[in-house]
């Protein structure tokens, strides 16, 4: 499925695009069948803070009912048709992200870009893993606010890359650069939607006041040359994006 010219202009300017009803029921009713399986055999509460880091259950980041909401449906079209066939590999297997409800929402929002050293995730202190894009699925409605939305600051993907050329990439390893950002804006979506996202727009996932848990999956894209492109990434943020090549001309 190829996206439109307005789509990834969207994109191109927010970071960001979220296109509605792309999973089909019958790959959402087994994808949550699957995972719920597994959480009904129990959840060790000592690990509660690694899952939320990562992915809850961790057994199931290759299974087929979880990757076939990437490859098994009209999103691959989506992900080659924004950057180029056969150069995108999935990045460390699917997240499954849950958001429990919880009593009070925060009093404020904290943006990251992934593949930074935190505490409780994986990714070794010094060192910044980036990758091309992020695609998120959800499996459940979220109709309103503080219902553990995906949250992005729009436009943050461009003001970073003017940052980084300006001062460099290596103030990644001591945090988020210090660049005034824009409001935040949560997203709403109900299941089957699908969010496409440049690495480099600061995201976040807000607290889930409602009283369902929300269900998402989540990949991390790699273009095949990133290892070689290296920090170039970060200062031409369309350089891994070949399908975006008419999108940006016409701006």
């Amino acid at each position: 499925m190829n996206l439109t010219r307005a789509q990834k202009q969207k994109l191109f300017k927010e970071g960001y695009l979220k296109i509605a009803s792309v999973i089909s029921a019958k790959q959402i009713n087994l994808a949550l069948r699957t995972i719920n399986h597994s959480l009904g055999k129990g959840i060790d509460p000592r690990q509660i803070d690694k899952y939320r880091a990562g992915s809850y259950c961790p057994e199931l980041t290759q299974h087929p009912a979880i990757t076939d909401l990437l490859y098994g449906s009209d999103v691959w079209g989506m992900v080659t048709s924004l950057t180029a066939e056969d150069k995108m590999t999935l990045w460390g297997g699917a997240q499954i992200a849950l958001r429990f409800p919880v009593m009070q929402r925060p009093s404020e929002l904290h943006p990251h870009l992934d593949g930074m050293h935190r505490p409780g995730n994986r990714i070794p202190e010094g060192t910044v893993q980036s990758f091309t894009m992020l695609v998120g699925v959800l499996l459940s409605d979220v109709p309103n606010e503080f219902w553990g939305n995906f949250t992005v600051w729009p436009g943050s993907h461009r003001l970073f890359e003017q940052y980084f050329r300006k001062h460099g990439t290596g103030v990644l390893l001591e945090g988020l650069p210090p660049v005034p950002l824009p409001d935040p804006h949560q997203l709403l979506g109900k299941s089957g939607d699908v969010i496409l996202c440049h690495y480099q727009t600061a995201h976040t996932v807000v607290s889930n006041v409602s009283p369902y848990i929300r269900y998402a999956v989540f990949f991390r894209l790699m273009h095949q040359n990133h290892k070689e492109n290296t920090n170039r990434v970060l200062t031409d943020i369309w350089l891994e994006w070949d399908g975006m090549r008419e999108a940006i001309s016409k701006e």
